[in-house]
């Protein structure tokens, strides 16, 4: 298979596994919504910030190493898998130390026990990360997508039983720990892996050197995504940060599953070019153009729809998500140029420059958003939009100094989606102005309708319209149409 079918049939995995994954989520979330308070949702996001650090510290970048590197052997997957399992033991004894303290610091001792209990993953991670990196590098994007979507399954049922029987915080801090060992598990079996010893601290070093700046990065990035999250539970209080994370995290799941998909795959067909510049030129580029396509639509709609599709979706006491979704959906362009910039950096070894470029960011974003704190949701979302802008243009000179591009290259990339956007525009201001007011007081119904609208317009130019950018992907789509059409 040659590279190209290689990354499309890999994306395309990823794609499955993401959507299914935002599908099954966005469901839950709908249920859990409804279930549990946004105060509960906001215990749970305040003690996600730690434990999702830690992780990356627990990781160490090695698994990011090892896919990246030429070649790999059991002796390496082994020592992965003891480094991992001693900073995890690590990890876990520093949080049952400083429980007490957190639950006094947030006035409220139950997240203390929260802490503790989450923190047990990380005696899962080691034996979840390492085969799972082992599919990652051989490319066996169907097997990591099977156990995503396994794993989801029981993730849900877990967290929707405990929900309905009035667990509150715990039943997502449950169904977490217990879908780790659940994923652990499928993931040894794909990869036919058994967890062994191994104390070569040479070799250690080798994989750690990239690997640090891997984490670092991580951690970093990490940092400045949970910057809103942090200042707003500490001024206005779990409720708070349950609205703003609604909302952030509706417009994080268009770029997460289209974006996301095309990151891991990009990342590794890079590496394995990384002697080919106008190779990885044309791969990024590409990637760019197609994720816009793709995602973009989707923050039209937000744009549009903002406030009657939260109430649809969450009910009127989301309804406050609204504001800020709408601020965060402008950063959508944004947010693809840094991701699949990245992608070149981690793939390229810029990840120094990376490192210096996040870091700045923290402190871009950290006075955006004490800048926007006045104005409450709606001027943290506004901040963070300024932040990323920043970080956007800052990634992608880097990228481009690595693969010797041009400002033009990232403007023609985009070209294809401002067309069919633009188009997308004025059908919605068209249909806005064509529905009913029978239809315009029902927010389900509203939404509906715009949706068809909207979804049967873009489809059709999407096919149709003569972009020489997208013809061999239209192509692709014709093909498979016909396929669909064609009798039995």
């Amino acid at each position: 298979m040659s590279l190209g079918n290689t990354i499309r049939h890999g994306a395309k995995w990823v794609l499955i596994g993401n959507t299914g994954s935002q599908i099954i989520n966005f469901a839950l979330g709908l249920v859990l919504a409804r279930l549990l308070m946004p105060a509960e949702f906001g215990m749970v996001a305040t003690i996600l910030i730690f434990t999702s650090l830690a992780g990356f510290v627990a990781g160490g970048g090695m698994g990011q190493a090892i896919v990246r590197a030429k070649e790999a052997s059991k002796r390496d997957y082994d020592l992965l898998f003891t480094l991992q399992f001693l900073i995890g033991l690590a990890i876990v004894g520093f949080f049952f130390a400083i429980a007490p303290w957190f639950g006094r610091w947030y006035a409220n001792p139950l997240y203390a026990d929260l802490l503790r209990v989450a923190a047990l993953s990380f005696l899962i991670r080691p034996f979840f990360n390492v085969p799972s990196n082992m599919l990652h590098r051989e490319m066996r994007f169907k097997a990591k997508t099977a156990v995503q979507l396994a794993n989801l399954a029981i993730y849900n049922s877990i967290a929707l039983s405990l929900a309905y029987l009035g667990h509150g915080p715990w039943s997502l801090i449950l169904a977490g720990l217990f879908s780790s060992m659940a994923g652990a598990l499928q993931f040894a079996w794909y990869a036919r892996w058994r967890p062994g010893l191994c104390f070569d601290f040479g070799r250690a070093g080798e994989l750690m050197r990239y690997g640090l700046l891997a984490s670092s990065n991580n951690i970093v990035c990490y940092i400045r995504a949970q910057l809103p999250t942090f200042v707003l539970s500490r001024s206005l209080g779990p409720a708070g940060v349950g609205l703003y994370n609604k909302a952030e995290s509706l417009a994080a799941r268009p770029h997460g599953f289209i974006t996301g998909s095309v990151y891991e795959v990009l990342f590794r067909a890079l590496a394995k070019e990384q002697d080919n510049l106008d190779k990885s030129r044309y791969l990024f580029f590409r990637s760019l153009t197609l994720v816009a396509v793709y995602a973009l639509p989707f923050y039209i709609g937000f744009l549009w729809l903002a406030k009657p599709l939260v109430v649809t979706l969450f009910g009127h006491r989301w309804a406050d998500s609204a504001a800020p979704l709408m601020i965060l959906s402008l950063a959508a362009p944004l947010m693809m140029i840094e991701n699949l910039s990245g992608a070149v950096l981690a793939a390229r070894s810029w990840l120094g420059k990376e490192l210096v470029a996040q870091s700045i960011m923290i402190g871009v974003a950290a006075a955006a958003i004490l800048a926007g704190l006045p104005y409450g949701l709606t001027g943290v979302a506004t901040g963070m939009v300024c932040a990323l802008l920043y970080i956007a243009l800052h990634m992608f000179w880097l990228a481009k100094r690595s693969l010797d591009a041009r400002w033009i290259d990232l403007a023609r990339a985009f070209m294809p989606a401002t067309l069919l956007n633009a188009i997308l525009i004025g059908t919605l201001w068209l249909a806005n102005h064509a529905i009913p007011p029978s239809i315009q007081s029902v927010d389900a119904l509203y939404v509906l309708f715009m949706t068809a609208a909207g979804g049967l317009v873009y489809a059709i130019c999407f096919l149709y319209l003569p972009i020489p950018a997208l013809a061999s992907e239209t192509d692709r789509w014709k093909a498979r149409l016909r396929l669909m059409k064609a009798p039995s």
